[in-house]
């Protein structure tokens, strides 16, 4: 068991570009599993025998090869450069930690440590790039979702809702994990990393002096792998078939972008739209970042339950 004791610095959350592609990697090593198809998850794949030793573990993978990041805002190419930059010391303590055979990795661990992230860049790129709006829109789904809970119920309820390896206990949360530790949080919090390649389990970073992480499943990943639901008949015939498309897709927090990409349309054609929602009633927007997300109002809601 984990110990995690908080900190008046509280929560915050991030997605983590560089743990979706570890979780690519995990998932096809059979350490990770879907609740859903992916078939382009088994499509061709660069050859990264090295990085494949270090994932394959069962229990350490490191921290420097998905290092938490920085903001909400963080890129890839940022955290593939806090990799590159690991001190060389750092890497090989984390090297030394995971359990698995890692002879195939260069013994100096600069060389290990440069080789791993050209690997891991290339996963990305081929696996996860092509994929990352919509694999994003439900990170930033989550993320949304928890932040309310979060304003409206407290850091508990947080901690209820996240996961059954997850509980609070006073100002503690304990964490289910192979791990055996006590960690007082200082003024940097606990970050909450909403993953759609953790499934099914949670991960925590807790090696100084990364940034403590505790990592999870991220909600609606089952509905990544199937088709946008159909707009209602009826509900089409009221308010046209594109806005009755756009309501049915916006269930979940989702920007333009995305929104977009997952429905097939021109993204002038889902902002125009989305503008016409918003000034019915129907679609509220908030503002997460340098993202807006959109989401049916209570109105929207009764109208397409009533109509559908």
């Amino acid at each position: 068991m984990l110990e995690l004791v908080l900190s008046p610095a509280g929560l915050w959350f991030a997605g983590s570009p560089l743990e979706e592609a570890v979780g690519v990697v995990r998932v096809a090593l059979g350490r990770r599993r879907l609740p859903g198809a992916a078939e382009w998850l088994h499509g061709p794949r660069p050859a990264v025998p090295e990085l494949e030793a270090v994932l394959g573990a069962r229990h350490y993978l490191t921290e420097f090869l998905s290092p938490p990041p920085e903001s909400a805002e963080t890129t890839v190419e940022e955290q593939l450069g806090v990799v590159r930059r690991t001190p060389p010391e750092q890497v090989a303590l984390e090297l030394g930690m995971v359990d698995a055979d890692l002879g195939v990795l260069p013994r100096d661990p600069e060389r290990a440590r440069d080789l791993l992230a050209d690997q891991l860049e290339a996963v990305w790129r081929a696996s996860v790039e092509p994929h990352w709006a919509r694999l994003h829109e439900v990170i930033a789904g989550d993320i949304a979702y928890r932040t309310q809970v979060l304003g409206e119920h407290g850091v508990r309820r947080v901690f209820e809702t996240l996961h059954p390896q997850i509980r609070v206990a006073g100002d503690t949360v304990l964490v289910d994990v192979a791990a055996r530790e006590r960690l007082t949080l200082d003024d940097r919090g606990l970050l909450l990393v909403p993953s759609v390649f953790a499934w099914p389990s949670v991960g925590v970073v807790a090696v100084p002096p990364w940034q403590p992480t505790v990592l999870y499943p991220a909600r609606g990943v089952a509905a990544l792998w199937t088709e946008p639901a159909l707009a209602p008949e009826a509900l089409a015939a009221v308010v046209g078939r594109t806005k009755a498309i756009l309501l049915t897709a916006l269930d979940r927090p989702a920007a333009t972008t995305e929104l977009a990409q997952r429905l097939g349309l021109a993204k002038a054609t889902v902002s125009a739209h989305l503008t016409a929602l918003r000034a019915a009633g129907l679609a509220t927007a908030t503002r997460r970042g340098h993202r807006v997300l959109y989401r049916r109002t209570e109105l929207g809601d009764a109208l397409w339950a009533g109509i559908g």
